[in-house]
């Protein structure tokens, strides 16, 4: 059987936490909670929900993913698909063993669970949010004949594809750096429609200007960095 570990970077989620742990499927070896700096409960919360929880006090999103992997290189036995998923239950963590099928069963490198229109509760993305990933995803066909329509959060990968990434980006550009690395590697990548709900909470991105901003410019830095060096 597979070793699947899940990494959640979290900040201030302390009212959604321990539901989304929850509802993670028991074939699932270990959930990791990257707590972001959290002023709240968050921790405490993960922790009696039976999750790992470990602390990174660098603010910024891809900072907490790649201390969860961090934290995997210095373990005996390595999981053979990592799953990244929010920690602010907007996502369908049951969904999980759905998303890593084509992994397990085609050999499929990387999965994107795709927040699709017609899944969607009504408000669950902000118009920012909408036009960022058309704007992401149109420019990716354009460059690379990609066919993702998503930049959604809940994804699945290889451990090893995941290495070979190289993951760098350290805030907003995470997500996008990660798929414009699977393409430009030429890693076999699938993209599962997902459920998709409206965020516990106030979302720390979207849900303000200055976050719709900067997550907009790391976008297009990405791409046109890797753009320009095909």
């Amino acid at each position: 059987m597979a070793l699947i570990k899940v990494i959640i970077p979290a900040y201030n989620e302390a009212d959604s936490i321990a539901h989304v742990i929850h509802d993670i499927p028991k074939l699932v070896d270990e959930v990791i909670v990257v707590s972001n700096n959290s002023t709240d409960h968050t921790e405490r919360n993960a922790v009696q929900a039976g999750a790992t929880v470990l602390t990174e006090t660098n603010k910024g999103y891809g900072y907490a993913c790649l201390k969860g992997m961090e934290y995997i290189s210095k373990q005996n036995i390595k999981p053979d698909i990592v799953v990244f998923i929010d920690g602010d239950y907007s996502d369908y963590p049951e969904q999980l063993t759905t998303l890593v099928s084509p992994i397990l069963e085609e050999n499929i490198d990387f999965v994107v669970g795709a927040r699709t229109k017609n899944l969607r509760e009504s408000g669950s993305m902000t118009v920012p949010q909408e036009f960022g990933n058309w704007l992401a995803t149109s420019l990716m066909r354009l460059f690379f004949n990609s066919t993702f329509t998503d930049l959604g959060p809940f994804r699945a990968i290889k451990y090893s594809k995941l290495l070979k990434l190289n993951m760098l980006d350290k805030t907003y550009g995470w997500t996008v750096e990660m798929q414009l690395k699977v393409l430009k590697h030429n890693f076999s990548y699938r993209e599962i429609p997902v459920k998709y709900r409206n965020r516990i909470g106030v979302s720390k991105v979207s849900g303000t200007i200055k976050g719709a901003i900067f997550a907009g410019i790391k976008i297009l830095y990405w791409i046109f960095k890797y753009s320009i060096k095909k």
